[in-house]
């Protein structure tokens, strides 16, 4: 095996996001564009001998290209072995647990999550830790300053895999074993959840439908919803992974999963709905012509815990992102357990969760988890639902209304206005930060300001220090209102605008949440003069 040393130059645009380096497809084509940011990870890292790592990807566009030439890079930077799934597959919470079982030294995880693929869409990639999870900062800015300066990188004369059948494939010593790459989920699942519950609740009459969105929860949803629990084919639709995932966009929430809400808001509409995005992290949960917020998702997940198998011992503690509604504060509080705040981003409870502080955790952007993987997992999310109603006997609404019965309702809504041009975004941002002195104690309508900041976080684990991570106006009867730049796209910015207003009385749970939230919309829009200054009339996405 013939390893070559080729000169390049570093390209300055390498750093990664929340979730890795996402960029459109066409700029990952450029040469030595992938191979670089590939070389600056292995750079960053210090390999072991025998060193494995784990590789594979949502299955979108440019996917197999690029797995073909990290497995040629692998072998030339010195790792032993890579695990890749079958047909260059991989959801990310599958990948986090193949790291985590097999003990590999990482992993690559290819995708660009809920954002659209083809030709012209995008492309990502990160690497994720021993303990499954994202890579946490101080590996990611080092990544990042590797890939500035970097001259050279290393590549061997690997031919190309065959990634369509499983087996293992020697080359001088170098191994590539293409696994089944939903076998030891779905395996997982079983053992974490009562199939029998739930196998029973859908033989019984309940029925579900699941949107895999033409991504890659597609054959995980197939094989443990399909064929270990007896739903029926025709309750699982777009389950074939696609490289552009149908020409849609594959974010599972009430705007772009639009097949799934007809069906679940028509005449005939199923008693249960679920949808998962491009890389199977995120999920979005319904019940007839209903719609579960995630915030609400989570706190229903944690206070209902005891009803599956796997926590029914007890949970240690819970998280969620800082944007994400306190609706799971409360349970925490009743259950005497702990509850974190952290930034947005899922490394920040891997900390938490190695530690033994948090089981469960979440993030109001449809993404929801706990410690059985260190990534969030949307089929586990679908499976905790399922596994919940067979428990309670009850509607999905019914489950939810009682909750909000139980510790009060924080009416919840994120508005997002996408691919604002930078510039215009930092002049919102710059805006709001502005006028921190001079709002607080201001009355806004209904609401009087109590204070004002830029929330920074400080690990509780590691002691590291995160600063600004979301602008916060918060109110004095507890309501507040979040402003943050999101970090997941690929080109200009996305402004996310999150309310929150707590509602203790009953007789107002089943106010909308735009229309309860409506004055608090108004005093966001008057506060970041976003109109004004994005030419912006409304959002992209309200949630």
């Amino acid at each position: 095996m013939q390893i070559k040393t080729l000169a390049t130059q570093a390209f300055l645009d390498q750093k990664p996001g929340t979730s890795g380096l996402r960029k459109k497809v066409k700029i990952f084509q450029q040469p030595d564009y992938l191979e670089n940011f590939v070389q600056s990870i292995f750079d960053t890292l210090t390999l072991p001998q025998n060193g494995v790592l784990t590789l594979g990807g949502d299955g979108r566009f440019y996917n197999r290209t690029a797995i073909q030439t990290i497995i040629q890079m692998a072998a030339a930077n010195g790792f032993a072995k890579v695990i890749v799934g079958q047909g260059g597959i991989l959801s990310t919470p599958a990948a986090s647990h193949i790291i985590r079982q097999y003990q590999t030294f990482g992993g690559i995880i290819l995708s660009a999550s809920h954002n659209p693929a083809g030709p012209d869409e995008d492309f990502g990639i990160k690497y994720n830790t021993a303990n499954g999870g994202p890579a946490p900062e101080k590996i990611t800015e080092a990544i990042f300053e590797n890939s500035k300066v970097l001259q050279a990188y290393k590549i061997a004369d690997v031919p190309e895999i065959d990634l369509d059948g499983l087996g293992v494939t020697t080359i001088d010593g170098f191994t590539v074993e293409v696994i089944n790459p939903v076998a030891d989920y779905a395996d997982l699942m079983e053992s974490m959840f009562d199939f029998a519950a739930i196998k029973s609740l859908l033989a019984s009459g309940f029925s579900l439908k699941f949107d895999a969105m033409h991504a890659v929860t597609g054959p995980y949803a197939k094989d443990i919803l399909e064929n270990r629990l007896g739903a029926s084919a025709a309750s699982l639709m777009n389950c074939e992974v696609s490289e552009n995932f149908g020409g849609g966009h594959p974010d599972p929430n009430l705007t772009y999963a639009h097949d799934l809400v007809d069906i679940v808001y028509g005449k005939q509409a199923p008693d249960f709905g679920a949808a998962s995005d491009g890389d199977g992290d995120r999920n979005m949960i319904l019940g007839k012509s209903f719609f579960v917020t995630p915030s609400d998702s989570l706190a229903i997940i944690a206070a209902n815990a005891h009803l599956i198998p796997a926590y029914k011992s007890g949970i240690s503690g819970v998280a969620r992102s800082m944007p994400t509604s306190g609706a799971v504060d409360r349970v925490a509080e009743k259950m005497g357990i702990d509850c974190y705040e952290t930034p947005t981003g899922w490394k920040f409870f891997g900390n938490l969760m190695d530690a033994g502080k948090v089981t469960l955790c979440g993030e109001e952007s449809f993404g929801t988890g706990s410690n059985h993987v260190r990534e969030k997992d949307g089929l586990w999310a679908v499976l905790c639902w399922l596994n919940i109603v067979a428990a309670k006997k009850q509607s999905v609404e019914a489950i939810v209304k009682a909750h909000w019965g139980e510790y009060g309702r924080n009416v919840y809504s994120r508005h997002d206005y996408e691919t604002i041009p930078t510039a215009d975004a930092n002049s919102v941002i710059m805006h709001i930060r502005d006028q921190f002195e001079t709002l607080v104690g201001q009355r806004l309508g209904s609401y009087e300001v109590k204070t004002c900041d830029d929330f920074s976080y400080t690990d509780p684990v590691d002691g590291s220090i995160s600063q600004q991570q979301g602008i916060r106006i918060l109110f004095t009867d507890g309501s507040r209102i979040v402003f943050r730049l999101s970090g997941t796209g690929t080109e200009g910015a996305t402004i996310r605008i999150y309310l929150e207003a707590y509602e203790p009385n009953v007789e107002n749970h089943h106010l909308d949440a735009q229309e309860a939230l409506q004055e608090m919309i108004q005093i966001a829009l008057q506060i970041s003069d976003l109109k004004a200054r994005t030419g912006r009339e409304k959002p992209t996405v309200i949630t």
